[in-house]
This record gives structure tokens, C-alpha cells and sequence, in this order.
């Protein structure tokens, strides 16, 4: 076999995160030749630096904090974490930062991975150091994203944390300043208060997770602060500079802020700057905009899955896309059409649009799917939001003394269905599937009368919910 056919695959896959591990497992299902190339480490941002180790970091933290609502038990876990056993627990899941397990994996199914920077040489055709790779269908884009930093001068000097640093650090530093109100802000405040760190929380916006319901910020920020976090809403940053170790930071008031290491969790910039577009007339450095099958618009071979196309920014979703659009390269290689093709094997990202699901493993956590009725109303939905608190269900007492929590469904009022749900308490995070699959599924109202919550769980909030409905 000479060089050349060795080079040749059905598809070829950059970037071997979750997302790109997920299509090359549906190609290669379907019996397609496929390379993954991975310029850093297999299993990708999701395992080594956000989801994992993230929730790793998180999981103490919450657990401590539920103990502590339970008398009986509350006076056992008065003292602090353990860190350096926390983040000995996160460096295991992390696998020390290494990608053995995940290259075997990759073996298993059959891909084979190429190390190094993979950039588009043209059509179907992808470089990786001296070699060229040649698709005969597909080539996806899975680079995801990185963080991005904002113009502020002399900012590399500081060396600030990202969602990396913020995930990876081997120790808590003293004091912590992290400018932002997102998932990673709110996340990353939670975790280094509790592992020992002073945080200082700097949000530009008027309050936390604004693209939440606005009650799931402000129970966050309340609890924030009550677990000894500073946060200020309505600050930005004006400057800032490092000195013999120490961060100074300048508000746009003014104020001096001093602090061992600043976080950066502004958003996220797509990994496309370096991957060749230009070669194939897309403008590097640039979100990736798709059909619902994935396929790059204006192309009939390039596919764009995860944070790339900017559909949702979650890991859940981009294995998703992964799923949709291997499914749809093993379909159009066969030549068959999508349209007839198997049912469990959908071809279009529909989830994407009105039903996306997210959990914020904050203390309390925030979940929701759909929108929200902000959202719901400025796409012209007749919609009402029906809220109950959490703590008027017994399951939620029983799960902690003092539960505070809160609960809204926005009711589409011509359909009769869930547009939207956010539920924000202590253990909600497992609520959110089933509201996923209400919203998903576009279940009337009045059937989802007859699905009965098991007593005494906090999933009976589902009831009091359609009760308020039925009442308002």
C-alpha cells in the first residue's frame, strides 16, 4: 500500500474532544475509514480542562454544603475541605493530564489519530506536520473554543487564569478576583471560595447568568455572598497589572483591588484561526454557520460539529451534533437519502434551536431548558410564566432544612406546551431531563397532568406547577 492510499479516509475529523471523538465513533459504526488529528491532548477542553476536572472541583463543595442543611449531620462538617485531597480526586479525572485512556479508546473503534496541527489545504484535503490527509466525503471541523481575553494593555504581562488555569491550579491561592457572571465565573467563584480562596466576583451586567431566568442569578450571587464571596455587579475592569506577584485591579470607579491571580471567564473564541480556511474561502478565526445536518454552508463535504458553529456553547449539545452528523456523512456516503433514512438515526440538530438543556453547578444549581420568557417573548410567543418556590414540595424539605429554591415553566398559551423550564435549588440538576423531554417532546399541558412525581421527591414540584397553571 503505497503513501497515498495510506492517506486516504471516508472522513477525516480535527479535533479529538468529545465532539470529534463522538462523530468519528458514528463513522466508524458505519463502516467508514476515518483519521482524527489532535493537536494537544485526546478527550479534548471537556476532559482535561472545564467539564471534568470543573465538576470535580465542584462536587466537594456541593456535597459539604448539603450536609450542612441536615441536623444530624451538620456539626460532623463545620470544618474545611480537605483541598489538596480535592484536588488530588480532580487530577485522577483528569488522568494527571494525560490521554493514554483515550488514545486506546480511539484504537478500539478503529479511527486512526495523527498528532499535530491540522490545517485545510483545499477541498477534502487536510495537512498534519508533512503528511496530507484526503477525504472522500467529509472532513468536520471540532476544534472548539478557547477563552477569550479582553483588549486590555499589557494584560499578557499579568498572566491571567482562564477557564484552564482556573480548572488546573494545584493550589488555592489567597485571594481570587474573577471578572465575569457566566457558567465559568459563577462555577470557578463557588469552587475556590469553598477550597480556601477570598474571591472577588466583577460582573459588567446587573446581575449573574443573564442568560438564565433573572431569579437563578440573584439566588446564585445571595448564596455567593453568603458563603463570604464579594461579588459586584455593574464593575468592569479599567486595568490591570502584576507586581512582585501581587494583581492590582482598577475598576472603572476607580478602585483598587489587590489579589494573588485574576480570572478571566468573558466568553469563548472559536479555534478556527489556524486550521487553513482561507484555502477553502472562509475567513479564518470565524464561528462556522451550518445547516441542521452540521454541513457548512456553501459546501457539500465540510461539516462544522460543537463550539465551533456557535449553535450551543455546552458539550452535551456538541456530542449531539456529533451524533446528527455522523449519522448524516454515513448516510449521503451510501447515497441514500436523509429523508428515508433510519429514524433512530436523525439527521437534523433540532434540539438546537428552542430546546437546549444546562445546568450550572453552582450552589444552589441552576438548570433549565427552552426559553426563557424573555426569550420566548421577543420570538413572538404567547407565553406565560407560571414560577412556584421549590420549598412548598416535602421532597425538598427532606433533602435539606432550609431549602430555598424556586421554579418556573413558560406555557406557550395557543399550544398549550412548555416552551420553557428553570428550576434553581439545591440538587435541581437532575430535574432538567425531565423537562427536557416535555419541552423536546411538546407534551400538552393537560398530559403531563396524568405523569404522577413519586412522593416525597422534590420532582413534585412538576405538580404544583400545573396546578398554578390551572389556577392563574
Amino acid at each position: 500500500m503505497t503513501e497515498t492510499e495510506t492517506n486516504l479516509y471516508d472522513v477525516v475529523v480535527l479535533g479529538a474532544g468529545p465532539v470529534g471523538e463522538n462523530v468519528a465513533d458514528r463513522t466508524r459504526a458505519a463502516g467508514l475509514t476515518t483519521a482524527v488529528v489532535e493537536s494537544e491532548l485526546v478527550g479534548g477542553e471537556c476532559s482535561y480542562w472545564a467539564c471534568m476536572p470543573s465538576k470535580a472541583l465542584l462536587r466537594p463543595v456541593i456535597a459539604r454544603a448539603d450536609a450542612r442543611r441536615l441536623p444530624g449531620l451538620r456539626q460532623a462538617v463545620q470544618g474545611p475541605l480537605d483541598t489538596a485531597a480535592v484536588l488530588a480526586r480532580r487530577n485522577w479525572y483528569t488522568g494527571d493530564w494525560t490521554d493514554d485512556g483515550q488514545v486506546d479508546w480511539l484504537k478500539s473503534i478503529g479511527a486512526d489519530l495523527y498528532r499535530g496541527q491540522g490545517r485545510l489545504t483545499g477541498p477534502r484535503t487536510v495537512s498534519v506536520g508533512d503528511r496530507v490527509l484526503t477525504a472522500r466525503h467529509a472532513v468536520v471541523v471540532a476544534t472548539g473554543t478557547r477563552a477569550a481575553l479582553p483588549a486590555l494593555p499589557g494584560l499578557a504581562e499579568v498572566r491571567p487564569w482562564t477557564s484552564r488555569e482556573a480548572t488546573s491550579a494545584q493550589s488555592a491561592p489567597g485571594r481570587l478576583v474573577v471578572v465575569g457572571g457566566g457558567v465559568v465565573a459563577t462555577e470557578m467563584a463557588t469552587a475556590w471560595q469553598a477550597l480556601g480562596s477570598q474571591v472577588t466576583l466583577l460582573v459588567r451586567g446587573k446581575g449573574l447568568l443573564d442568560r438564565m431566568e433573572p431569579f437563578a442569578g440573584e439566588l446564585v450571587a445571595e448564596a455567593l455572598t453568603e458563603a463570604g464571596a464579594d461579588v459586584r455587579t455593574g464593575t468592569s475592569v479599567a486595568s490591570v497589572t502584576r507586581t512582585d506577584g501581587v494583581v492590582v485591579v482598577v475598576t472603572d470607579s476607580g478602585e483598587r483591588i489587590e489579589a494573588d491571580e485574576i480570572l478571566f471567564a468573558v466568553g469563548r473564541a472559536p479555534r478556527t484561526d489556524d486550521i487553513g480556511l482561507e484555502t477553502v474561502g472562509l475567513e479564518p478565526g470565524s464561528w462556522l454557520a451550518v445547516d441542521d445536518s452540521l454541513r457548512v454552508d456553501g459546501t457539500d463535504w465540510l461539516y462544522a460539529v460543537g463550539d465551533v458553529n456557535h449553535r450551543a456553547l455546552l458539550t452535551h449539545q456538541g456530542k449531539y451534533q456529533a451524533r446528527i452528523a455522523g449519522a448524516a456523512i454515513a448516510a449521503r456516503a451510501a447515497g441514500t437519502s436523509l429523508a428515508q433514512a433510519d429514524p433512530w438515526s436523525a439527521h437534523a440538530a433540532t434540539a438546537d434551536h428552542e430546546s437546549v438543556p444546562q445546568v450550572v453547578f453552582t450552589d444552589p444549581e441552576a438548570a433549565s431548558v427552552g426559553l426563557s420568557l424573555a426569550e420566548a417573548e421577543a420570538a413572538g410567543h404567547r407565553v406565560r410564566a407560571v414560577d412556584v418556590d421549590m420549598s412548598s414540595v416535602a421532597g425538598a424539605g427532606l433533602y435539606a432544612e432550609g431549602y430555598k429554591g424556586r421554579a418556573r415553566m413558560v406555557v406557550d398559551l395557543e399550544r398549550e406546551i412548555l416552551r420553557g423550564v428553570t428550576f434553581v435549588g439545591p440538587g435541581v440538576g437532575e430535574l432538567v431531563h425531565s423537562a427536557t423531554v416535555a419541552v423536546v417532546g411538546q407534551v400538552p399541558i393537560a398530559r403531563l397532568w396524568h405523569a404522577v412525581p413519586s412522593y416525597p421527591t422534590i420532582s413534585e414540584v412538576w405538580l404544583r406547577l400545573l396546578e398554578a397553571f390551572r389556577d392563574s
